[in-house]
């Protein structure tokens, strides 16, 4: 019997996609209900053996997972079924993810033939060409055979052992003759022909949850066991880099993991982490911008480095990110970028319970002159990864990692649930997200951190469990700084001139240089000053809220700037943390925005 066939079946086979909105039911091999036929797979549950094709020149591939469907929101799996709808919400939720992508210019969107993907590309890809939309069978949701359409509350008590081994060790589970996850890995495979085939260098990919995760897997080295340990919420987006091997030809690229499940809502909202809840977490902090870090000086090294303005602005935004977090303990780096940048966070966050802790083996690679190394061709690379093991840097991480989860471990014990909060610098942070996930330092490289990102580590099984990667890179909270600063220092031209006219007595300095002449500090800091102005302007003309729909003027804690260079905070608090009082604080005259300079470190050291 063909099952699938009838929506009212409470489960069904492996439809596809068929004509005129009817189902056709997979083909499954000679499967029966007994003496099955189990189809072997080359994809086993190690490291994933995908050879990626070559590329030609450095390619971009972002990776959108649909928007809320009306099976996600009743908890029905969906599998590769074409039932389900894109909800009101999901719609949203695509237009948020559409205005994130706003500025991204793409050559092709590429996309699942299922609806809820389909739709929510459209929505993302609103008035750009049509001509340059693909439709990849390969990229449907995962094929789950009879589980497809069942009501995950009653998975249990109709599967019994089956269910049990899907939400245990998806690698191994079996049904219908089929090991799911090992197949979606095979098909996501075979994706990256087709994707990175295409002639384009920034390609839009929308998909599923499943095999979202087997793309980034697949790219990135990862098995099958993998599956649940790379989250991708619903429009989450994650960005994938491919880089030529121009020291040999016709190698794979070297790929790097810009960014994952940047979500349309805070990354710290969700509790659910491979469909378990949990309130145990490791928030990895990556130390506001330095000098070297913004011009890319490869003889300086960034953690030796006092944050500068944009640093500054960013650690702030980090901190206000971080107010309705209950942070236990701020670790920190003992170097300079690392311990200011906590400096400040732990300023907005202070309370009598927060401890702030600096931890030796949390300091940067002595760079020398390998920055650059992490992106660029298999010999610079190769010379990234010996200055790496030269170091012992991975080492340091492992114990560093270690002590984190060892302290979390306490906290849970403790408090029930808990997050503890590490600033560091990228390839620290980089290091301990391998020792996290079970990789060697071959991986280095691999997992990029920007300079005042997010990464969130979730632990459902408490904290000595597996780590569940809930983001990578998250920076919604930067986007004003990274919107400004996004391409680098060899854009920065354009925008300086656009500061300039809307500013006409910025100066542009003709040293110290960016690549095009201009310092690199002016240009921040005369944005900055820039948009004090026009800020005041909006908001008398009533045109600006902060985000939630308060006006950001009527604020109880609205932030006004004397004649002096100093900052003050009407009505005596932040205006978001009653009973903290908003000091007066002094700001160089030329900035003359809502910075705050780095209070005195409140640190200590480890015991």
């Amino acid at each position: 019997m063909l099952r699938g066939v009838d929506i009212r079946c409470q489960w069904f086979g492996a439809p596809v996609a068929g004509s005129a909105g009817r189902i056709r039911t997979g083909d499954y091999g000679s499967v029966r209900r007994r003496g099955l036929v189990v189809r072997a797979t080359t994809m086993g549950d190690g490291k994933g053996n995908v050879s990626l094709p070559h590329v030609q020149g450095r390619k971009r591939v972002v990776l959108v997972r649909h928007g809320q469907s009306t099976w996600n929101e009743i908890g029905r799996i969906q599998g590769s079924s074409d039932f389900s709808r894109l909800t009101s919400k999901g719609e949203s939720q695509a237009a948020i993810s559409r205005q994130m992508l706003s500025s991204d210019s793409f050559d092709v969107c590429i996309h699942s033939p299922l609806s809820r993907a389909k739709h929510t590309a459209e929505i993302i890809w609103d008035a750009r060409s049509k001509d340059a939309v693909i439709s990849l069978d390969d990229l449907r949701e995962i094929d789950l055979y009879a589980f497809q359409g069942l009501d995950k509350e009653h998975g249990k008590e109709l599967f019994g052992d089956a269910y049990r081994m899907w939400k245990e060790d998806p690698a191994n589970f079996l049904i219908d003759g089929h090991y799911p996850v090992r197949e979606l890995w095979e098909r996501a495979s075979s994706c990256w022909s087709s994707i990175l085939g295409h002639e384009g260098s920034s390609i839009l990919v929308v998909a599923h949850n499943a095999v979202n995760q087997a793309l980034v897997a697949t790219a990135t080295g990862l098995g099958p066991r993998y599956f649940r340990y790379l989250l991708q919420s619903n429009c989450g987006v994650s960005v994938l880099d491919f880089n030529p091997r121009t020291a040999a030809e016709g190698l794979p690229p070297h790929v790097s993991l810009e960014r994952l499940n940047h979500t349309p809502t805070s990354a710290l909202s969700g509790e659910q982490s491979a469909g378990r809840k949990t309130r145990t977490r490791i928030v990895l902090v990556c130390h506001g911008a330095t000098a070297s870090s913004v011009t890319k000086n490869t003889a300086a090294s960034s953690g030796l480095e006092p944050l500068n303005v944009l640093g500054n602005i960013q650690s702030a935004k980090i901190a206000e990110h971080l107010l309705n977090v209950p942070v236990h303990t701020l670790f920190c780096s003992p170097q300079p970028s690392a311990v200011q940048t906590a400096a400040i966070v732990s300023r907005y966050l202070e309370r009598a319970d927060l401890k702030v802790v600096s931890l030796d083996e949390l300091k940067d690679l002595d760079w020398g002159t390998w920055r650059e190394g992490r992106s660029q061709d298999g010999e610079q690379r190769n010379a990234y990864a010996g200055a790496v093991k030269s170091d012992s840097i991975f080492t340091r991480a492992g114990h560093a990692w270690q002590t984190l989860t060892q302290h979390l471990e306490s906290v849970q014990a403790e408090n029930g649930e808990g997050t503890v909060a590490v600033v560091g610098h990228d390839v620290l942070l980089e290091a301990m997200l391998c020792h996290c996930l079970g990789l060697d330092d071959t991986f280095s490289g691999t997992f990029q951190f920007h300079n005042g990102g997010l990464s969130v580590i979730d632990f459902p099984d408490g904290a000595l469990g597996r780590g569940v990667v809930r983001c990578l890179n998250y920076t919604a909270h930067l986007d004003r700084t990274r919107s400004w600063w996004a391409g680098g220092p060899g854009k920065a031209r354009g925008r300086f001139e656009e500061v300039r006219k809307l500013k006409p007595n910025v100066t542009d300095r003709k040293h110290g240089t960016d690549g095009d002449g201009v310092d690199v500090d002016e240009q921040i800091k005369a944005r900055v000053q820039c948009q004090c102005v026009t800020t005041a302007e909006r908001r008398a003309a009533g045109e600006l809220t902060d985000g939630e729909g308060i006006r950001a003027d009527q604020g109880e804690g609205a932030v006004s700037m004397r004649d002096d260079g100093r900052a003050t905070c009407r009505g005596g608090t932040d205006g978001r943390r009653e009973g903290i009082r908003a000091e007066s604080t002094p700001i160089p005259s030329a900035s003359r925005c809502r910075h705050v300079n780095p209070p005195s470190p409140r640190v200590r050291a480890i015991d």
